[in-house]
Parts: C-alpha cells; sequence; structure tokens
C-alpha cells in the first residue's frame, strides 16, 4: 500500500481534476468497510462523482493515512 499513499500525495497536489482512487479491484473488507484496492469506505465510493476538488483531496487525505497504517500494520 505504499504506493497507494504515494499517489495519495500527488493526487492531493493536484489543484483541480483530481483522479478517482479507484485500480478496479473492488472487493469490501467487512472488518474494516474498506475497498481493497483504493481504500474507500462505500460512502466516498458512492460520493466520488459529487465531490467538488476539495472534498475529492479530502478522501484522498483519508487514503493516505489508511495505506500508512496498512503499512505498519504488516509484520
Amino acid at each position: 500500500m505504499e504506493w497507494l499513499a504515494r499517489q495519495a500525495v500527488r493526487a492531493q497536489a493536484k489543484q483541480r481534476d483530481l483522479p478517482s482512487p479507484c485500480i478496479s479491484v473492488c472487493t469490501m473488507e467487512i472488518a474494516s468497510g474498506l475497498c481493497r484496492g483504493c481504500l474507500r469506505t462505500l460512502d466516498e465510493i458512492a460520493a466520488w462523482s459529487t465531490l467538488d476538488d476539495t472534498g475529492k483531496r479530502a478522501v484522498w487525505a483519508r487514503i493516505e493515512v489508511r495505506a500508512k497504517q496498512e503499512e505498519r500494520a504488516r509484520p
């Protein structure tokens, strides 16, 4: 997930037209409630197309935190 954290940093640096975090690995983890591919919640996934750039940047910021937490949790 280190690559996803790096992608999150790059996406947040964009001024507009932030890319979707989706990488077409759409499987939800029941325990965490997050997509295995992009680390978004179902609510974040559903709302993505209606979010403005500020909202998308906030989602990317949460993804960055989640990706770093997941990296630290690995043995």
